[in-house]
C-alpha cells in the first residue's frame, strides 16, 4: 500500500505544479488578471511543501516525480487545452511512469 500512497502523492504535486504554472501563463499569454498570480504562488508553495513529505532522498524523489509530471501534463493537454493525445503522447507517457516505479520501487539493499 505504500505504493499507492507514493503515486497518489506524487500525483497530487504534479497538479499543484502544473496550476501553479498554468496560471501565470493565463495572466502573461492570454491577458487574464493579475490576481491570478496570487494562487499560483500558493499552488507552487504547495507543491514544494508536498514533495518534502516523499520518506527517500530528495534526488530520487526528484528524478521519478519527473515521470509523473509527464503523465499529468499529458493529460492536462487533454483535460484542459482539449488536444486529445497522440499515441506517442500515451507511449512517452507510459515509458516515464515506468521509469518512476523503477526508481522509486526498485529493491534497495540500503
Amino acid at each position: 500500500m505504500p505504493e499507492v500512497k507514493t503515486v497518489g502523492l506524487f500525483l497530487i504535486t504534479a497538479f499543484a505544479e502544473i496550476v501553479g504554472c498554468y496560471l501565470p501563463y493565463l495572466y502573461l499569454r492570454e491577458g487574464k488578471s493579475v490576481w491570478l498570480l496570487l494562487p499560483a504562488a500558493l499552488s507552487l508553495a504547495a507543491f514544494a511543501w508536498l514533495l518534502s513529505l516523499h520518506p527517500t532522498a530528495a534526488g530520487r524523489v526528484y528524478a521519478a516525480y519527473g515521470g509523473v509530471y509527464i503523465f499529468m501534463a499529458i493529460l492536462w493537454l487533454w483535460a484542459v487545452d482539449g488536444i486529445r493525445p497522440t499515441t506517442w503522447d500515451l507511449v512517452g507517457s507510459g515509458v516515464a511512469l515506468l521509469g518512476m516505479a523503477i526508481i522509486m520501487f526498485a529493491p534497495r539493499s540500503t
